[in-house]
């Protein structure tokens, strides 16, 4: 039986403030280490605007970032059209960028490498005519769709589009859900952590599908969750564990930064350091390390929202902290091996 939530909370995100964020210079660590940026967003927002030079120029700081994926974020729909496939203008404005960064003239990283665009699943068969479009609008670097499934009785939702509860167990959606894999599609899977039993459900329904977990699953600290990190934490990582026994999913490190996650970074009156941000967020790195295994987990920035957290320079320092005791193949995996691998992009 469908629960009904209770009023919308959206969670919001802060502004970007690089004044706050410049005062903290850290020195770029493992400089030579090769990244790719796994998920990353362009907004052209009335509250924030991050577009290719602004990427360019966090890329600049120094980390040696070899190429970027792009991560659907509702940008640039088509005006018009079947609503089903204005969509299809995401994935257009992000190979235009695409293939500005691939002149050379933006520096060397290749940003937008992959895409990763949006595609309704609850359409059923009928999505596989959104998929081939987004495939064709895509020049070869279209990798996959992500799935926006949060849903919470508390009514906390993220962006515009209206939460499904139990939308990963409906028939409709796997119908859509059956179409990628034989496309050589992928699933970035975006729910709470509360839903991701409902996940683990989906994956071992479909083993051939690739499903990449993002956000370390979301573990949610607002809300009802507000105050109650470790009763969170608890029921997180039975989860985590769990869908780590599933061969075919993949997990994203990051995405801690946002205001769904409840560090509050962006309130304190200085910014955070590398160090600073490993006693906050290793312990959710650490246990999604653990569980799936560093050839199937890779690092996020998640910019821009985690901006508003941190630096993209000490976003990365910390990352190489923490795994600062792993090999050098493992350490490849990670930041850039497994990203290589599942979205298919040349280093």
């Amino acid at each position: 039986m469908a629960v009904e939530p209770a009023a919308p909370i959206t969670v919001k995100h802060y502004p970007i403030r690089p004044d706050w964020l410049d005062r903290n210079i850290e020195p770029i660590l493992e400089p030579d280490l090769p990244i790719i940026d796994t998920h990353h967003h362009l907004w052209d927002r009335p509250d924030i605007k991050y577009l290719l030079p602004d990427m360019v120029a966090d890329i600049a700081t120094g980390h040696n970032v070899k190429a970027t994926v792009y991560l659907e974020a509702n940008a640039m729909y088509r005006a018009d059209g079947p609503q089903h496939m204005r969509p299809v203008g995401e994935t257009e404005f992000v190979n235009g960028v695409a293939a500005m960064s691939a002149s050379g003239n933006y520096g060397p990283a290749r940003i937008c490498a992959g895409i990763v665009g949006f595609a309704d699943l609850m359409l059923g068969a009928a999505a596989e005519e959104v998929l081939l479009a987004h495939i064709a609008a895509g020049n070869g670097r279209f990798r996959g769709v992500r799935g926006q499934a949060h849903w919470d009785p508390s009514g906390l939702s993220v962006g515009t589009r209206r939460p499904i509860q139990g939308m990963m167990l409906d028939k409709k959606f796997r119908e859509g859900f059956a179409k990628l894999a034989p496309l050589g599609l992928t699933y970035d899977a975006w729910q709470f952590h509360p839903q991701l039993p409902e996940l683990a459900d989906l994956a071992r329904a479909f083993p051939d599908t690739t499903i990449i977990v993002n956000h370390v699953g979301a573990p949610l600290a607002i809300g009802p969750y507000a105050g109650k990190r470790a009763e969170v934490f608890a029921k997180w990582k039975p989860a985590i564990q769990d869908l780590g026994r599933c061969p075919n999913v993949v997990m994203k490190l990051g995405g801690l930064g946002t205001a769904m996650a409840g560090f509050d970074l962006y309130t304190l009156p200085e910014p955070p350091t590398s160090q600073d941000l490993v006693k906050l967020w290793g312990p959710y790195i650490e246990t999604c390390i653990e569980a799936f295994g560093a050839d199937r987990c890779m690092f996020e920035s998640n910019f821009p929202p985690d901006k508003q957290s941190c630096s993209y320079p000490v976003l990365w320092n910390s990352y190489k902290r923490m795994v600062a005791g792993a090999s050098a193949d493992e350490k490849k995996a990670m930041f850039s091996g497994t990203a290589a691998r599942v979205y298919r992009i040349e280093v």
